[in-house]
């Protein structure tokens, strides 16, 4: 031992220490992540239908009354007690008596659907939406019921649709993520990255954040350092970690590790890309409305366009948001019309109208909605009275509206209803459960058999619930 040691060099003496604590970095990484390489791609159950899915979340609780489920009752009792709940105390305390929506609802395409005034382009597009007006939560809180509503349970910590998916179907492309969550400009959701957590999956299966107003952090390279010093670095990264996985052939987490590295490297040259959105031409611009004087409108607008690009790259699941958290006034920055109905959704409508619709008119001329599945969700519904004191609606998870449509969708459809004025599911009540079982049909898995295995049991999706929405499948 002697003789070695003294045979052991100065410059060798550091080589052998770096390789030392190369080894306890990587271990360490290893022990944190000791699922990162698994292989989770599964084979579908059955032909799918769809082969990514967008989902556009309206977070605030939107008014199904007032969007999506005309309520002729509400017309010709307004004014009078909700029968039966004259006292009824909601989230934020009593209700006072009943109000019509304050626009009127028209009818719309060739199926006659009815559809609030204030949603005219969206109005195209209803005879190929399959609507779902008989949702119910189990939360009337909204970061509980947003969570709930993106992941299947209430409490945090659990995997949502979309890195359900992406551990499901794996990538389309080597050089973008494969779950994308697109926050609107005026902030998070409630619950913030909750909604798109890969809960008890592994880390890559989680939501990249990116949008428009806030491409992904820490991409761009240091201006200090040149491309030939960051290719070099890379280059001898990838040498040392090629090293030291090919000397413990066990430990195949490594690899996966290594992949996700090269991702983020890829992601350099190809993130820049398809977020420049001036490759659009300016007739897709004015169709979106990216140029709007408003600027929440213009924001969403470019991050739908943002959506759509993504969606054609082949980006498994896009996250679209909506408005954000709530701020100290209720219905200012997202959909919670507590005390002003009428002012807030004449802001929010016209935000989130003309860039939708654009957006959907877009994957339809495309051929892009063939394959792609397309969402609209909310936590919760509202109450059909208004809130004593206010002219406007306090939360009610009993009732309320999602819709579907594209890839194996029936168009043109009412699946369900709440009572003849909103207050409760009464026709053919849904969960969110049997919501992701028909997302997950139509993504050719049976969500019964899509699981993971997590401190002792076969976690899924749909907890140990769920059945197919049949009547709104092609």
């Amino acid at each position: 031992m002697t003789n070695s040691l003294h045979a052991l060099t100065r410059r060798g003496w550091l080589g052998q220490v770096t390789t030392g604590l190369l080894g306890v970095g990587l271990s360490d990484l290893l022990q944190s992540d000791t699922h990162a390489a698994e292989s989770t791609t599964k084979q579908p159950h059955f032909p799918p239908r769809a082969k990514r899915v967008l989902q556009i979340f309206c977070p605030g609780a939107a008014s199904h009354m007032d969007l999506w489920e005309h309520k002729p009752s509400l017309e010709k009792y307004h004014g009078q007690p909700l029968p039966g709940e004259e006292s009824f105390v909601s989230f934020q305390g009593k209700n006072g008596n009943l109000m019509k929506s304050p626009w009127p609802f028209q009818a719309a395409g060739q199926t006659g659907k009815m559809i609030s005034s204030m949603l005219p382009h969206m109005a195209r597009h209803v005879d190929d939406i399959a609507f779902v007006h008989s949702m119910m939560s189990k939360t009337n809180t909204h970061g509980p019921g947003c969570v709930f509503m993106n992941t299947g349970h209430a409490t945090e910590g659990f995997p949502s649709a979309g890195a359900w998916l992406s551990y499901a179907l794996g990538s389309e492309n080597e050089n973008l993520p494969t779950y994308v969550a697109i926050p609107d400009i005026r902030g998070e959701p409630p619950n913030g990255k909750a909604n798109w957590s890969n809960g008890f999956l592994p880390a890559r299966h989680q939501g990249i954040m990116l949008s428009d107003q806030q491409p992904i952090r820490n991409l761009t390279r240091p201006k200090q350092i040149s491309e030939a010093k960051e290719l070099a670095s890379r280059k001898l990264l990838e040498q040392l970690n090629q090293k030291f996985a090919s000397s413990h052939p066990a430990q195949s987490e490594l690899q996966a590790r290594i992949e996700s590295y090269s991702l983020a490297a890829k992601m350099q040259l190809s993130a820049p890309e398809v977020s420049d959105l001036s490759q659009e031409s300016q007739t897709t611009h004015q169709c979106y409305g990216t140029g709007d004087a408003n600027n929440y409108k213009a924001a969403y607008a470019r991050n739908c366009l943002l959506a759509r690009r993504l969606l054609e790259r082949g980006v498994r699941y896009v996250n679209l948001y909506c408005a954000s958290r709530a701020s100290g006034v209720d219905g200012l920055l997202n959909w919670d019309a507590h005390k002003t109905l009428k002012a807030d959704y004449e802001r929010h409508c016209p935000i989130f109208d003309q860039p939708t619709a654009a957006l959907l008119t877009d994957l339809k001329e495309s051929g892009l909605l063939e394959e792609t599945l397309v969402l609209w969700t909310t936590e919760f519904g509202r109450m059909p009275t208004h809130q004593a004191g206010t002219a406007g609606r306090d939360h009610n998870p009993d009732g309320f509206t999602c819709w579907m449509m594209g890839a194996g969708v029936r168009g043109g459809v009412s699946h369900g209803a709440t009572d003849e004025f909103g207050r409760r599911a009464e026709v053919d009540p849904t969960t969110v459960w049997d919501f992701y079982a028909t997302v997950l049909h139509l993504l050719g898995f049976d969500h019964r058999k899509l699981t993971h295995y997590h401190n002792g049991l076969d976690r899924r999706l749909t907890d140990v619930h769920g059945h197919l929405i049949e009547p709104i499948l092609a």
